[in-house]
């Protein structure tokens, strides 16, 4: 048994670097978008139900992503890690996953020294336990202070796509009547390129590739006006289990792929 998995470990980590070796640099995704979904599905199929051990295999795994992400020159990731919909699964399920959060947060200004990464967090923190908004923007600032970004990380935590565009669209006239803009003058004062200018994380580029995992084949509202024309790849492990051959898959099929962006 030890053997025969010795041996897969190889062929895996040989196809890997004939993937990576083969993915052409200029063709790579500048910004990569992540749906880390499946970690219920995993604890109960993989973990004996118990969630906190879903949830540090899936941080511990992010962490990993960050790190292949790096080393292949990715400018941008974007990392789903919680909707504003999952608040409503009970406290059991949603207690040691803050919990997680909260020691992944801890974590992440070690990486970023090593990996040199910047971050930010997109989404309605007011809505989370203080404890764990305050470990997200603790990260923050820590890792400002210690970075000098190669790539730009954004934990999307507590997050809702239409939420977002709400807060934009309110961020957009605050700014508008704070400039002088009569408030008859206002829908003519509002344009995409200001509505964009006042999304949460306004200063990464559009998403070019979204990856989902867990064979769910949907956006379930992940940066809808960033992901406007995007590609798409939908992967069957649950993120806990997702592997790099996976992430190299989905950046080979990516830079197959002719980009048309509406046209």
């Amino acid at each position: 048994m030890e053997g025969s998995l010795a041996l897969r470990r190889t062929v895996y980590r040989y196809y890997e670097h004939r993937l990576a070796n083969a993915l052409p640099a200029e063709n790579l995704p500048r910004h990569v978008g992540v749906i880390l979904d499946g970690h219920r599905r995993f604890a109960r199929e993989v973990t004996d139900g118990e969630y906190r051990a879903s949830y540090e295999a899936g941080m511990a795994k992010l962490e990993e992503l960050l790190t292949w992400c790096a080393e292949l020159g990715i400018k941008a990731v974007t990392a789903w890690v919680l909707s504003t919909e999952n608040l409503r699964r009970p406290a059991d399920e949603l207690d040691p996953y803050f919990e997680v959060l909260i020691e992944l947060f801890n974590r992440l200004p070690k990486l970023a020294e090593r990996l040199h990464f910047s971050l930010s967090v997109s989404g309605s923190l007011d809505l989370l336990p203080p404890e764990l908004a305050l470990a997200a923007k603790q990260a923050v600032d820590r890792i400002g202070l210690v970075s000098t970004p190669h790539m730009d990380v954004n934990i999307a935590l507590c997050y809702g796509g239409r939420q977002e565009v709400v807060d934009a669209c309110r961020s957009l006239v605050t700014d508008l009547l704070a400039g002088g803009v009569a408030p008859s003058d206002l829908a003519e004062s509002i344009d995409a390129e200001g509505l964009a200018r006042n999304l949460y994380a306004a200063d990464l580029p559009d998403i070019d590739l979204v990856i989902r995992t867990s064979g769910e084949s949907r956006l379930s509202g992940f940066l809808l006006w960033q992901s406007a024309f995007a590609e798409f790849a939908f992967v069957d492990p649950y993120w806990p289990a997702f592997r790099k051959v996976d992430l190299l898959r989905a950046l080979r099929d990516f830079t197959r792929r002719e980009r048309r962006f509406g046209a």
